[in-house]
């Protein structure tokens, strides 16, 4: 590939800007409240736009391009069902008692509602979740910048071995988005993420229309794919006739209930952007702001996916010139000894980063690596100037992703786990001080997640076995807690920890089709195979709430409840509902969620 002066230069603007945010809202970091919670002063739609990009990283945009390309048009589901719904529940449900209750983080509020017992259990967990996604994110982008052979150059001049783009890509992004947190907090974080967000959208519409345009529209695709990979609900009778490989209760149970609403009512990732609204009214807003452009991303970042598969085979001298993919690149050569062979459209063999040969799946045939899909179509349709555009929009929904995590990790540290149980009575200069070495610790522990994520082929799979563990079984800690004034704090504990466990459980004795026990699962024994990872995830995240859900209630009912009014302002029968009479009806949260839920209705009848 080609990068000429023209795309360094637009990829080099955008760092300027990431940074000079940061060093610009350094001076106004005077307390941890302005760090931690950006002094709770954004207006609603710039939190709208920080809500939805805090999770356009790495998993939306390479995640979601390789699941379309695995799984199909089906892969809308995990924002048609999987995302929509659940935005809406928080906003008109969820934030009036995260925002009112002056929570700092979704672990407080946990012990708020509960005991300090449940806050640490969720604190430990959620941070570890936060290091892996972010790791996530870190080992995208580096093996964007590896596939491109952006730095190729570079390393040539300076007599370095190829193979070491990966881990220089990797520790670059980390000193990046350490830089920009590390100065100007939550508030850097979410300014860069509504840039961020029109750059993804900037740089993914050329993609998808000059794509559509190559593969003849969408009634092409339909032609090259079928029925199976073109429609959204087709074939989820049965979990053999569609390529998810999930039956519509799962799909509807495991994505559309458990994982969405564990994730978006529950993941302070996201909670946080909407914590930092200027008032109680723009916090509820925020989430059904966000649902608004959520709903048609599926066009910028699966429709890409579909595109991938449905291109005819590139020609042979176009395959040799991406030798970063075939491990073929050594020592400044290329080798056309080593091909790769495009057995699925534009989409390549895996190889492995570290020893750069081929990934073989337990029969010995090769595993396709679906996170290429984006950065295989930026290379086949992109010219010069387009091209700069394009990488720059991916290194942003990275960059995202990261920061997202990285503010959530040092959040949560600082608060729920440094203050509650290792300093507790100090200044909070020192808690200031504590959150940017918080910032530095996340991001050396993201390094190593980076690493471990190199052995999936599909990031989407990877995280959503993560929130299997962690979301799922919260969600059901959540839903007693606000809406059954009798769950106790002894119940919320222990179910959340049956919940993890049984999900852990689960895992050990089950395994995805052309797997190896391991991270895939089986690694305690084989009782039972899923025709995908995706189908093994929700199966994970369903038992994971249901053993939290039985657990909670019955030790609940075994144990004394708090005093009502304890709970008031945290329990939803309990707390008085907000005063909305001053609002005309087209200003009133309600109004919004009923428009964002016709909507979707209608886009899901048009792709069934």
């Amino acid at each position: 590939m080609n990068i000429t002066t023209i795309d360094w230069l637009i990829m080099l603007v955008y760092f300027v800007f990431v940074l000079g945010i940061g060093f610009a809202l350094k001076r106004y970091m005077k307390t941890s409240n302005d760090f931690f919670l950006a002094g709770r002063a954004i207006p609603a739609w710039i939190c709208g736009l920080a809500f939805i990009s805090a999770n356009l990283g790495a998993q939306e945009v390479i995640g979601m391009g390789a699941s379309g390309a695995k799984y199909g048009i089906a892969t809308s589901q995990f924002y048609w069902i999987g995302a929509i719904p659940a935005m809406v529940f928080v906003g008109i449900f969820m934030m009036p008692f995260y925002y009112g209750s002056k929570a700092r983080s979704v672990p407080e509020f946990l012990r708020l509602r509960f005991d300090e017992k449940t806050r640490a259990l969720n604190a430990f967990s959620f941070a570890i979740m936060t290091v892996f996604s972010s790791g996530i994110s870190m080992y995208a982008m580096a093996l964007l910048i590896q596939t491109l052979h952006i730095f190729d150059g570079l390393f040539l001049a300076l007599h370095l071995p190829l193979a070491w783009i990966f881990h220089f890509s990797i520790l670059l992004s980390a000193i990046i988005v350490l830089a920009y947190i590390f100065l100007g907090g939550l508030t850097s974080a979410i300014y860069n993420e509504v840039m961020q967000f029109f750059l993804i959208v900037a740089g993914f519409l050329p993609l998808v229309w000059i794509g559509l345009k190559n593969v003849g529209g969408w009634h092409g695709i339909q032609q090259k794919l079928g029925p199976a990979m073109t429609h959204s609900w087709r074939g989820m009778a049965h979990p053999q006739t569609n390529p998810l490989g999930v039956e519509w209760f799962g799909l509807v149970m495991g994505l559309g209930f458990v994982l969405s609403f564990g994730y978006w009512c529950t993941d302070f990732l996201v909670i946080q952007r909407a914590m930092a609204a200027d008032s109680e009214l723009s916090a509820r807003r925020v989430p059904l702001i966000a649902a608004i452009p959520k709903m048609f991303f599926p066009f910028l970042v699966i429709l890409p996916g579909l595109i991938a598969v449905s291109v005819p085979l590139v020609t042979q001298h176009a395959i040799n010139q991406v030798p970063a993919i075939a491990g073929a690149a050594k020592a400044g050569a290329v080798s056309d000894a080593h091909p790769v062979l495009l057995h699925k459209g534009l989409i390549p063999e895996k190889i492995d980063p570290l020893s750069g040969k081929p990934v073989l799946n337990d029969k010995g045939q090769p595993v396709f690596n679906y996170d290429l899909a984006i950065p295989m179509m930026l290379l086949h349709f992109f010219p010069t100037g387009i091209l700069g555009l394009g990488l720059t929009a991916l290194l942003a929904s990275f960059m995202s992703g990261m920061a997202g995590n990285v503010t959530a990790f040092n959040t949560v540290w600082t608060y729920d786990i440094y203050q509650s149980y290792i300093h507790k009575n100090a200044s909070d200069a020192h808690y200031l001080w504590m959150g940017r070495m918080a910032t530095i610790g996340g991001i050396v522990l993201s390094i190593a997640a980076a690493y471990a994520a190199t052995s999936f082929n599909n990031i989407m799979d990877a995280l959503q076995l993560v929130f299997s563990f962690v979301n799922a079984p919260l969600f059901a800690t959540f839903l007693l807690g606000m809406f059954w004034k009798r769950t106790t704090g002894h119940g919320a504990f222990w179910g959340l920890l049956s919940g993890t466990s049984a999900a852990l459980l689960h895992h050990g004795l089950t395994m995805p089709a052309d797997a190896t026990p391991g991270i895939h699962g089986g690694w305690i024994t084989l009782l039972h195979v899923y025709p995908s990872d995706m189908a093994q995830n929700f199966w994970t995240a369903i038992i994971a709430f249901s053993a939290n859900l039985l657990v909670t209630v019955v030790i609940s009912l075994m144990t004394k409840p708090r005093p009502e009014p304890e709970l008031v302002g945290l329990v939803y029968s309990l707390t008085e509902r907000p005063d909305e009479g001053h609002l005309a009806w087209y200003q009133r949260p309600a109004t919004l969620a009923l428009a964002v839920l016709a909507l979707l209705v209608v886009l899901n009848l048009v792709f069934a």
